[in-house]
């Protein structure tokens, strides 16, 4: 059990996580304004909770799949659970054929709201597709970033399956979590930047160099940031407490860059890089959940 946590990197979930259960509750606080139009169904949150925990256990399990033989020629992977033999490849897919059975039956929790089940096969199958993206396009951040705004958005209409009017804030939240994920995932793609480049890969540090790809994810936390601060405009539910958080989570931002960005002559430094990855953007997405929560409930 342990070498499986350990293949999906299970404690990444926190990535997307906050961000699905703020979706959620953001829906279920437009329910409540309604006068519960929609009934609040506390196994409505079940099912969030587990559908992002099979879906991400699938996907990332897929990843390690596609990626095995990847990964057996770049240093910096090539103890991962596959190519140094500790799980074997056929064991990984049954992993991620039982994960996905699970995401599609946890779907059904939403019962009578069908959307998820609908959408549950196509999107597992785009999330799939991320693992051979890489391949073929340098667009790959930004498609890990789709795939992480697919969380926010989709306990949203979950919880509150209404399409008109359109929930333009959820798209907001969206969208906002689609250019930070893609933006931390430029910068922790650039540890493999010469591997990428050899093997003929599409990522955009081994395409373009690093300096690109942090200028580009720059980019990404700025439109974020924006993005993020949209929100009040098309939530009213929120106040000047969600903005004092999205505040919070620029001052982040610059300090992860900061941080992680490589002076003139110096090498790229992967432990601040791992610390501006990892612990920098779940504090950024946990602290955006309980601000959230408080500006709705409290």
């Amino acid at each position: 059990m342990k070498d499986y946590f350990e293949l999906v990197r299970f404690s990444h979930t926190l990535f997307a996580m906050p961000f699905a259960l703020l979706g959620g509750f953001m829906a279920l606080g437009l329910n409540l304004v309604e006068g519960g139009v929609i009934g609040i169904r506390l196994i409505d949150f079940v099912g969030i909770f587990l559908c992002m925990i099979f879906l991400r256990n699938s996907a990332m399990g897929f990843n390690r799949y596609a990626d095995r033989e990847i990964d057996a020629f770049n240093p910096r992977t090539l103890d991962r659970h596959i190519p140094s033999g500790k799980i074997a490849a056929s064991n990984v897919l049954i992993f991620v054929t039982i994960n996905s059975v699970c995401f599609v039956l946890s779907t059904f929790l939403f019962f009578p709201n069908i959307f998820p089940f609908i959408v549950s096969v196509p999107l597992l199958l785009f999330v799939f597709g991320y693992s051979y993206a890489k391949r073929w396009t340098v667009l790959v951040h930004f498609w890990l970033g789709v795939v992480l705004m697919c969380a926010p958005v989709g306990a949203w209409l979950a919880i509150r399956p209404v399409f008109v009017p359109f929930p333009v804030a959820a798209l907001a939240l969206g969208l906002a979590v689609m250019f930070w994920s893609a933006g931390f995932d430029l910068i922790y793609a650039c540890q493999d930047a010469l591997i990428d480049s050899e093997q003929g890969l599409y990522s955009v540090p081994g395409r373009y160099g690093i300096g690109v790809a942090f200028f580009v994810s720059r980019l990404c936390h700025f439109f974020a940031v924006i993005l993020f601060g949209s929100i009040p405009l098309f939530y009213p539910l929120f106040s000047y407490i969600f903005e004092a958080g999205v505040i919070i989570v620029t001052i982040i931002l610059i300090v992860e860059h900061i941080i992680a960005t490589p002076r003139k002559r110096d090498k790229l430094d992967v432990v601040k890089i791992n610390i501006a990855f990892f612990q920098m953007n779940i504090t950024i997405s946990i602290g955006l959940l309980i601000v959230g929560i408080i500006d709705l409930f409290f």
